[in-house]
């Protein structure tokens, strides 16, 4: 090569360099917060009169909401795993709680990652299998392409949180646990380099059970002032209160016993908490000059049922389980004050997010992208949502896995040999009438039937993917050894039968 081509070929490549620079930079930042366990009818902007939520209604103000948001997989692991992969758990592997996610599954964080985003994780990771605690999570390819790092497998220690960063020495933070987590926010917001696009994740873990707040948040609530859905039944569970925690100060342990108007309460008060950091974030946000150019996304794991139906917590095709907040704000760019009844679940987080980036698709990714809408260009979307539960859980009252579709004007699940559910979205809003086995409805089981097995053939799903085996309760997959798969700890669990029982 001579020395005109040489230079020719370097000024080639610097060009190429700067022009990735610049389309990097032009990239929205992007921002996603996840508390675990948050149905979407506990915010004010869907309708609830009791929760207070001013800066969640705020981003919906600014922003769009999807009202119709679901989980596919309405439990924790599976549900996360959707969404950073964007595939089903068929797919991705993550078909149980507890189970590793696999190293070399394609991920957002890795997408946006090689687009030139500097990527963070704090709070609840819950992806890394085997034991929960410590919860150490190294750096490399199991934190599945995320670089700052702040966070723990999985506890549900909300008044004494402890965190991991680079290395095993566990870190204690006495405040309350979206305080906390937010506080390692702050730190890899205001250490943002201004040449290059963000992406960070954040990932409470209240308002899920053990349900309880400080109390300057348990003071905003009167238990016998609120006013439940019309499917709520009082004593739905009855368990001691777990054991206490802090008792002193701000933040006293607060966490109460189950199935009564307290528990909402506390519910409510937790939610109201993690509000005051959604506003921190905003504020912190506007203060470092990236408020118009974050993405932001405001969504849960799941939901939980708090005794509606008679019900308890998740796992259920029910609105109060799988029916999620699902809030974009992009200044500028997104519709503000929108609502819009197109359907979006967490198979379409990852799509979206990249579509919103300007980034291609990959085409391992099963769900929508759905850019179109959130930036009011469109209303159309996916007929179903597919929901999918591939293993029993009877703590959860679920004793056999189940699939099931939500449509515009349906909610219909059932297990392999027979109907469950089956809910007239417009004439029964609450989920109060169960058609399931109404002999009036013959027809229409016909076709939800019909409409869910074509999802799950388009989607690669199987009734033969489900185990009967009780490999979620009693910690079996977590408490001694690491699996990625059912079929490992069937082999160790024959191989130590003591242990697995």
């Amino acid at each position: 090569m001579g020395w005109v081509q040489y230079f020719r070929w370097v000024a080639g490549v610097s060009t190429c360099v700067w022009s990735m620079t610049v389309q990097a930079a032009e990239r929205p930042n992007i921002l996603l917060i996840l508390p675990d366990q948050m149905r979407a009818s506990a915010m004010g902007c869907d309708g609830n009169p009791d929760v207070k939520t001013p800066n969640i209604d705020r981003l919906a103000e600014e922003g769009m909401r999807f009202k119709r948001t679901y989980a596919n997989v309405p439990v924790c692991c599976p549900a996360r795993a959707i969404m950073l992969t964007g595939t089903y758990p068929h797919v991705n592997g993550m078909i149980a709680n507890d189970l590793r996610l696999r190293e070399e599954q394609a991920t957002l964080a890795e997408k946006l990652q090689e687009a030139g985003y500097r990527t963070g994780f704090v709070g609840k990771w819950h992806l890394d299998g085997g034991p929960r605690d410590p919860g150490f999570v190294p750096p490399g390819p199991r934190r599945q392409g995320f670089e700052f790092w702040a966070a723990y497998e999985c506890h549900h220690r909300h008044f004494e949180p402890t965190y991991f960063r680079d290395t095993p020495e566990m870190i204690t933070v006495q405040k309350f646990e979206p305080e906390a987590s937010c506080d390692f926010a702050v730190e890899f917001l205001r250490s943002q380099p201004k040449d290059k696009p963000f992406f960070l994740t954040v990932q409470m873990g209240p308002p899920h059970d053990p349900y309880g707040a400080p109390e300057e948040y348990m003071k905003q609530y009167d238990p016998a002032k609120l006013t439940p859905p019309v499917s709520w039944q009082a004593g739905s569970e009855s368990r001691p209160t777990p054991k206490a925690g802090l008792r002193r100060g701000p933040l006293a342990n607060r966490f109460v016993p189950l199935g009564g108007r307290e528990e909402i309460a506390a519910y409510y008060a937790a939610i109201t908490a993690i509000d005051d950091q959604v506003g921190r974030l905003l504020q912190v946000l506007k203060e470092t000059g990236a408020d118009e150019d974050t993405l932001i996304l405001f969504i849960s794991d799941h939901g939980d049922m708090l005794g509606d139906h008679g019900l308890r917590r998740k796992r259920k095709p029910h609105d109060e389980s799988a029916r999620v907040p699902g809030i974009f704000r992009w200044l500028h760019k997104i519709p503000q004050g929108r609502v819009v009844d197109t359907l979006f679940s967490h198979v379409d987080v990852a799509p979206t997010l990249l579509g919103l980036a300007g980034l291609d698709v990959p085409p391992q990714m099963q769900g929508a992208d759905l850019s179109k809408v959130a930036l009011g260009q469109t209303t159309e979307g996916p007929e179903a949502v597919l929901l999918q539960i591939f293993v029993p859980f009877n703590p959860d009252q679920v004793s056999k896995p189940w699939r099931g579709l939500v449509t515009q004007d349906y909610t219909y699940a059932r297990f392999e040999d027979e109907p469950w559910v089956l809910f007239d979205h417009a004439v029964d809003p609450h989920e109060m009438n169960n058609l399931a086995t109404d002999p009036k409805h013959t027809a229409l089981r016909g076709r939800l039937d019909k409409q869910l097995s074509a999802l799950m053939e388009k989607n690669g799903d199987s009734w033969s993917f489900n185990s009967s085996d009780l490999v979620e309760e009693g910690g079996r997959l977590y408490r001694f050894e690491t699996f990625y798969t059912l079929d490992e700890f069937r082999a160790w669990a024959k191989a130590n039968p003591e242990k697995a029982k």
